[in-house]
């Protein structure tokens, strides 16, 4: 379902040099926001809860229907590595239809909740006029078959 491309933050290079993901351990989410912001891949510190330029959470979809407050829990996280490439991939994401959803959806923004300071990992755009309708039917976003990120290796 969703309609963009997966986009890394910044910010999630800079993370990765100083080890704050650990993604054979950590726990991994995907939260829904509304159109109030638009991430942009140069998003200074961009989290999920309060202490940055950028707090994602004050932007999420109402969690009155079946959308967990928070964002969904990724299941089945791998991070793979070859000679060539390093990948992180995890099952969909499916959300049941709720009459008492959000309808308002506009972005995932991944992040990695077991970090001390929930730092964003990348952001996807579900339906940027902010028309993602938990309301209207059940949402599955599906990851790319190669994965969600792919970070080549020379």
């Amino acid at each position: 379902m969703a309609t963009g491309d997966v986009t890394v933050f910044n910010e999630f290079v800079e993370d990765l040099g100083e080890e704050v993901h650990d993604f054979e351990n950590d726990t991994l989410k995907l939260a829904i926001i509304d159109t109030t912001v638009t991430p942009t891949q140069d998003t200074a510190t961009p989290q999920w809860g309060a202490g940055s330029s950028q707090d994602y959470d004050a932007n999420e979809v109402s969690t009155a229907g079946g959308y967990t407050a928070n964002g969904e829990t990724l299941t089945t996280v791998t991070f793979d590595r070859s000679t060539t490439t390093v990948t992180l991939d995890a099952d969909d994401v499916s959300l049941s239809q709720d009459a008492g959803g959000f309808t308002d959806g506009a972005w995932g923004i991944l992040y990695n909740d077991s970090a001390a300071n929930k730092n964003c990992i990348a952001f996807v755009e579900l339906d940027a006029a902010g028309g993602l309708d938990e309301t209207a039917g059940d949402i599955t976003i599906s990851w790319d078959a190669s994965g969600i990120l792919t970070i080549a290796v020379s």
